[in-house]
């Protein structure tokens, strides 16, 4: 109980000292996580890559899928919360990144994930930086993979429908505020 309370104000603080990198107030809640993961085949996944992944939430829940022996890397752009989720997940499947998402390829060399996971505020990002990231996210994605989206408007599916062939969503109401859950692939 006390970790979750001091989660929420790390976040909030990451929140106000940079209020568009971050995008939101609160971590998502663990039932759109679980939403959302269940919208790709983490199990059976060799690599799976985290983008924003703040104070872990997604992480979590990552893990508690990924199957022994497939590799995690959690790309953070917030050096306190990389650190954060570097003390707080020790386990072998994980590489924690202290970078930004526009900068994947570089982490990933010849690599591609089998599902890339996405809490990115791609909506109060500055313009160009948003289509960076997104431009990076078909590329980092294996033949047959999925990248997993959490946004809280559905502004963003035009976008992810010029990137992808397929993008199916959902709503789930379990988030405050409600959020916007998309699937998308490479067909």
């Amino acid at each position: 109980m006390i970790e979750h309370v001091t989660d929420r104000l790390r976040f909030l603080g990451a929140f106000l000292a940079h209020p568009r990198q971050v995008g939101a107030v609160l971590p998502t809640s663990r039932a759109a996580v679980r939403d959302m993961l269940d919208m790709a085949d983490v199990p059976a996944a060799d690599l799976v890559v985290e983008l924003g992944a703040g104070t872990g939430a997604q992480t979590q829940e990552i893990l508690a899928r990924l199957r022994p022996g497939a590799r995690l890397i959690t790309l953070e752009i917030d050096p306190r919360l990389a650190k954060l989720l570097d003390e707080r997940f020790d386990d072998p499947r994980v590489q924690v990144v202290c970078d930004s998402a526009e900068n994947l390829g570089a982490h990933l060399g010849d690599a591609r994930a089998d599902v890339v996971v996405s809490a990115l505020p791609y909506t109060s990002l500055e313009p160009g930086l948003r289509r960076r990231i997104l431009d990076v996210l078909p590329g980092a994605v294996a033949p047959g993979g999925t990248t997993v989206v959490i946004q809280y408007s559905p502004l963003l599916l035009p976008e992810l429908r010029k990137r992808f062939t397929s993008v199916r969503w959902r709503v789930t109401p379990w988030n405050v505020p409600p959020a916007f859950l998309f699937a998308c692939r490479q067909d």
